[in-house]
């Protein structure tokens, strides 16, 4: 049978720099198990096993580092078991801020745009081990800014995720709607990402 993930994706995934917070991978099992139930889960963490990189999502400490290669491979396993698309993947972004006791503590920050656009390079930090994350735009009367990610290779995935991540902060803000697109990204050959929002 074949693997879910050839050896080569399996090896340039593993090989990639920088760590992230456990919270993260846990996250998605949590999100596996809300959409796919107990079985999903298990078949996750048998898909794991069988690459030998073998995980028990419960057993991750949130707050300790993993290697950033490690949640790119689980993101990749996850969209081929389950099929999901782009918008799926924006809604595990959400989920994160609405489950993650973290990012709510984190939340505390973000009671003015003006204090979010201090604090955002100081909490990517908390998060990731590279990478540097700020708000390069900002304009309150026009209900929009500019999300700059610089020194950040992950996977494509988690593009999608940032999206859910960023638009349900702004939503939990402004107690509204909000939207957000990526206009400039890595894997298309741009030098950074970067993420419009409105609301």
């Amino acid at each position: 049978m074949e693997k879910i993930i050839s050896g080569r994706e399996f090896d340039e995934l593993l090989n990639l720099k920088g760590e992230v917070r456990g919270m993260g991978v846990k996250t998605h099992a949590d999100f596996v198990f809300k959409e796919e139930g107990k079985e999903g889960l298990e078949k996750l963490e048998k898909a794991m096993e069988d690459l030998g990189r073998p995980i028990k999502f419960k057993e991750i400490r949130s707050t300790s580092f993993i290697p950033l290669g490690v949640e790119a491979i689980v993101l990749l396993v996850i969209k081929r078991l389950f099929n999901y698309e782009n918008k799926k993947f924006q809604e595990i972004g959400s989920f994160h801020v609405k489950s993650s006791l973290i990012i709510r503590l984190f939340m505390k920050y973000f009671v003015s745009f003006e204090k979010m656009q201090r604090e955002t390079p100081k909490i990517w930090r908390k998060y990731f081990t590279i990478g540097e994350l700020k708000i390069t735009n900002f304009d309150k009367e026009k209900k929009c800014a500019s999300f700059k990610l610089e020194n950040f290779k992950f996977h494509p995935l988690h593009c999608q995720i940032l999206i859910g991540t960023f638009v349900t902060i702004i939503q939990m803000m402004v107690n509204g709607k909000a939207t957000c697109e990526e206009e400039k990204c890595i894997y298309r050959g741009d030098e950074h990402h970067e993420f419009l929002l409105k609301w």
